[in-house]
């Protein structure tokens, strides 16, 4: 059987490598341990990025959301307690574009909360 000295394979990663590390200065461009190291760390902080760009985006739409409901008189806690009372099934980010180009809609929406919401305190005070 022929000996295999891995020389494609070898060459093809480190081809993978450098050409991740294209934009970056000097050393770290160029030769591959370097190159590695820098492509590594670069892809562990993409890696963080992403999960942290879902959460800041989502403390966005919760600070738009509850901007617009103290607007109409209620807090962030009271709108979305009263959206699961009324069966409203809207997520934060459609939420919170709603409250920021569409206040009108957004006020129905509140008009909607505080009907259910004053009739889950009659039906407690009933029970």
């Amino acid at each position: 059987m022929p000996r295999a000295k891995r020389g494609n394979k070898r060459l093809e990663r480190r081809k993978k490598i450098l050409k991740l590390a294209k934009g970056y200065r000097g050393t770290k461009s160029k030769l591959y341990r370097s190159a590695k190291e820098s492509v590594e760390r670069a892809l562990n902080f993409a890696y963080t990025g992403r999960k942290l760009k879902k959460r800041d985006f989502r403390s966005l739409w919760i600070v738009r959301i509850g901007a617009a409901a103290r607007l109409n008189g209620l807090n962030y806690s009271q709108f979305m307690h009263g959206l699961k009372v009324a069966g409203i099934e809207l997520d934060r980010k459609v939420l919170a574009d709603i409250a920021a180009n569409e206040p009108d809609g957004f006020a129905t929406l509140a008009g909607q909360v505080k009907s259910a919401l004053e009739n889950e305190q009659q039906q407690r005070v009933a029970a």
